[in-house]
C-alpha cells in the first residue's frame, strides 16, 4: 500500500504521527481538544462535560491509531500554537464510492484554484477564510488525483483572524508531500540485478 512522506518544517509544525508518550503530547492534546471545539461549535453546543478528559483520552491514542494507518495518514499542529492550526494529510483509494461522494459536494467545494506540487504535480486548492456559516471554522483543503488513489491535505484553523497568517505555511506543507510505496525487485530484496543494455 502507498503511504505518504512530507517535509514539514520542525520549526514551525509538531508532527502528530510519530510522536509517542510524552514526546508531543501537549501538543497533541491541544490541538484534539481544539478539534473537539470546533466540533461543537459547528453542532450549536457548549463545551460538553468532560471534554478535556476526551481530549487527554484521544491524544494518547491518537499515535497508535496513526501508527496503524501504516503512513496513510500524516497529521502536524502549529508548533507555537497548538490550539490554532491542524494540519492531516491522508491517502485514499479512488473508489467508485469515494469518486461519487466527491462528485455531490456543496456547490462552494467547486471554488477551486490550481495547486502545484514538485512530488504531485498539479492538483486543486480550497481555502475558506470566511465560510458562509459562522459556526465553520476557517479551513483549507488541498486534493490530488493520482488515478488510482486520492492524495488529500486537510487545514483547519480555529481564528478567522489569523488564518491569513497561516496558510502560506500550510502551502509549504502540502508541496513537500509525496507517495511512496515498497517495491520488491530482483529475486531477493538484497539483490538488483540489471539487464545488460
Amino acid at each position: 500500500m502507498p503511504r505518504l512522506q512530507a517535509d514539514a518544517d520542525p520549526a514551525l509544525w509538531v508532527p502528530v504521527t510519530e510522536s509517542f508518550g510524552w514526546r508531543g503530547r501537549r501538543h497533541r492534546k491541544a490541538a484534539i481538544r481544539m478539534l473537539l471545539s470546533q466540533a461543537n461549535r459547528a453542532m450549536g453546543t457548549d463545551e460538553r462535560p468532560g471534554s478535556s478528559v476526551a481530549a487527554w483520552a484521544m491524544s494518547q491514542a491518537a499515535p497508535f491509531l496513526m501508527k496503524r494507518a501504516a503512513g496513510r495518514v500524516l497529521v502536524w499542529v502549529w508548533k507555537a500554537d497548538p490550539e490554532l492550526v491542524v494540519v492531516m494529510a491522508q491517502i485514499q483509494e479512488a473508489t467508485a464510492q469515494l469518486r461519487t461522494a466527491r462528485a455531490m459536494m456543496p456547490m462552494e467545494y467547486d471554488d477551486t484554484e490550481s495547486f502545484r506540487s514538485i512530488h504531485l504535480g498539479i492538483g486543486e486548492k480550497l481555502a475558506m477564510p470566511l465560510p458562509q456559516d459562522q459556526r465553520t471554522p476557517p479551513f483549507a483543503t488541498y486534493t490530488w488525483d493520482t488515478g488510482t488513489h486520492f492524495v488529500t491535505v486537510t487545514a483547519v484553523c480555529a481564528e478567522r483572524e489569523r488564518f491569513g497568517t497561516v496558510i502560506g505555511a500550510i502551502d509549504d506543507v502540502a508541496r513537500t508531500l509525496r507517495i511512496v510505496d515498497d517495491l520488491t525487485v530482483g529475486e531477493s530484496p538484497e539483490v538488483l540485478r540489471l539487464d545488460p543494455s
